[in-house]
């Protein structure tokens, strides 16, 4: 019979990831190993993380995401500003949701009902990547980028269901990232970080690009999103200040200084 106390396999991938604020990973790391089983656990995690890249080595995951890439491209609408993947981000990316989609075996993956305890300070966000001398880099909320820089957008949902990433940027123009198409929001994976499957060319527009993630518990219109983006990008505070929607919604944003071409 297992003990009340025992981690569950969604936290011990949360600990094996290192995806918890520094602070909680420390409190949850340590009451994990002080449990019987809990550095075999952790082992075995961990063992299975390295089988299963070993078994899918990054530069062959790098072709097979940049043909779907391009199956995916094809079907744009607009084209002109996405890009295919760039095989030199895919390792920094899915790398890390690998490792949180190894379970150790018999184990089940957990529901959305386990999802909803969340750890204090986890929250849904947006990571940013940049293509750069053939290789990621991971840049920071407000780091400086320039027109033609392509950036690879991922998100963290941290439990939440349904989600919309959308743009606004100093030229007041609106884009969509996700979903590529339709009327409503899409599906989220609720554990790990996972990258859209194009990336983005910066344009010209001055000043900056910002990226909301916007996460609610079910299904939702995009439009609703996409209204309150077209309302923000017309304001002066378009840079700094949350989609104008209504507290059901969660939301996330990213921002990109833009300097002069």
């Amino acid at each position: 019979m297992r003990s009340p106390t025992r981690t569950p396999d969604w936290l011990l991938e949360r600990i094996a990831l290192g995806e918890l604020p520094p602070e909680e990973l420390a409190r949850a790391r340590a009451r994990l190993l002080e449990e019987p089983d809990g550095a075999a656990r952790l082992a075995a995690l961990e063992a299975d993380s390295a089988a299963t890249l070993a078994r899918h080595p990054p530069h062959v995951l790098a072709r097979q995401v940049a043909t779907q890439a391009r199956l995916v491209q094809a079907r744009r609408e607009r084209p002109a500003r996405r890009f295919p993947l760039a095989a030199a981000l895919v390792p920094a990316i899915t790398a890390a949701a690998l490792v949180v989609l190894v379970r150790p075996p018999g184990s089940a993956p957990p529901g959305p009902e386990v999802e909803e305890t969340r750890v204090k300070g986890l929250a849904p966000r947006i990571t940013v990547h940049r293509q750069r001398a053939g290789a990621a880099e991971a840049l920071a909320d407000g780091a400086l980028a320039a027109p033609g820089d392509v950036v690879q957008l991922a998100y963290v949902a941290a439990g939440r269901a349904h989600g919309v990433i959308v743009s606004v940027d100093g030229r007041g123009t609106v884009t969509l990232h996700a979903p590529e198409s339709g009327t409503g929001s899409v599906p989220l994976a609720p554990a790990g970080t996972h990258a859209l499957p194009g990336a983005y060319a910066l344009d010209d527009a001055p000043g900056f690009e910002r990226f909301f993630l916007v996460t609610a518990e079910a299904p939702f219109a995009l439009e609703e999103v996409l209204a309150a983006a077209r309302s923000l990008a017309g304001h002066a505070e378009a840079r700094t200040s949350p989609l104008p929607l209504p507290s059901r919604y969660m939301q996330a944003s990213f921002t990109l200084e833009k300097s002069s071409p």
